[in-house]
């Protein structure tokens, strides 16, 4: 195979959400593993790349941003795009691994011009985690066996001023944002269970920055003001996250998660933290917490609207008793799942 006794050059096109990149990153940190001298990168977007700040298995992270997410000029997009592409095609890659072989990524790997293009399928309908999906890419470049767990890392500096906001002992967090509608849970359900959650441990509310009607990222500032309004005089903090390195580095301080199925259900599996996930109508067994201990609740119409207070409540009490037993021997990495049905 060409490029496989020298030390290859690979870069890893992943043009998609925050969860399909830390997806991705077991493959990441085992093609480093099995090329040591090799070199490798990653392309991303802007709204993604910082998922991969940092990581010690990249030599470097290139990021372009979608036309959906410009924050400039038409041309200054354009022209941004252009140079970055240009700069690694000169590199004259090895191999370009496309995760998600969709007709946009397989263009945008295409453009590079790889000595070889190594693609996932553009749609996926089997019972693989998205993780061993992805993994098994690496097979062409000699990885093979089970992935290892998802890692991110937080940058200490903004580690610290969450932990500065949010002071000693224990923190549950609840992050409330999800971009479809049928995997958001009612506000006041919310409250509720928060109320629940802060008689016992403080709790740090997370959510999605910026209005809901900013049509490039729709935020939740207002649904998390409200909430807190909802709340008040119970242990909560807001911690506001402008910015994915600031979510990602409060979701390294607190113990456990409350979340609807999305990215930030992944940052928090790749920060080791145990998840009570509400789940709407992706498929479980691809996108569920990878390598923690868990829990799912979803409702049988696969809408959160319909999912009620006490399956979560329960879903919480259930994650706190494996949280219990997690330090005993080796069940601290054991991956366990429960799925209660509102």
């Amino acid at each position: 195979m060409a490029g496989a006794e020298r030390s290859p050059s690979v870069l890893i096109v992943r043009r998609d959400n925050v969860g399909d990149l830390v997806c991705t990153t077991p493959l990441i940190e085992a093609l480093r593993a099995r090329h040591p001298r090799a070199w490798i990168g990653a392309l991303a977007n802007t709204y993604n790349a910082p998922v991969l700040d940092r990581n010690p298995s990249l030599d470097a992270v290139f990021a372009y941003e979608k036309l959906k997410h410009r924050s400039g000029g038409l041309l200054a997009n354009l022209f941004n795009t252009a140079k970055t592409l240009a700069r690694l095609r000169i590199a004259r890659l090895d191999y370009a691994l496309v995760p998600l072989g969709t007709p946009q990524a397989l263009k945008l790997a295409a453009a590079l011009k790889p000595q070889r293009m190594i693609a996932g399928d553009a749609t996926y309908s089997g019972t693989r985690h998205e993780v061993e999906r992805v993994f098994a890419l690496g097979a062409s470049l000699g990885v093979h066996g089970a992935p290892g767990p998802m890692r991110v890392y937080p940058d200490p500096q903004l580690q610290a001023r969450v932990r500065a906001q949010l002071g000693e002992g224990p923190v549950a967090a609840v992050h409330i944002s999800a971009r479809q509608e049928i995997r958001r849970w009612p506000l006041e359900r919310y409250a509720q269970v928060i109320k629940s959650i802060s008689s016992r441990e403080k709790v740090a509310l997370l959510w999605s920055p910026g209005p809901r009607s900013d049509p490039r990222h729709p935020g939740d500032d207002e649904a998390a003001a409200k909430l807190m309004e909802m709340v008040r005089g119970s242990n909560v903090v807001a911690v506001q996250t402008p910015d994915l390195p600031t979510l990602i580095a409060a979701v390294s301080r607190i113990d456990w998660m409350l979340c609807p199925d999305g990215g930030a259900l992944h940052i928090a599996a790749a920060l080791g933290k145990p998840i009570v996930a509400l789940w709407g109508d992706s498929p479980v067994q691809r996108w569920r917490p990878w390598q923690v201990p868990y829990v799912v609740v979803q409702p049988p119409s696969k809408n959160l609207a319909d999912l009620p207070l006490l399956p979560v409540v329960d879903a919480c009490a259930a994650l706190a008793r494996m949280r219990g037993g997690e330090h005993d021997g080796d069940d601290r990495d054991k991956e366990v799942g429960q799925r209660p049905l509102g």
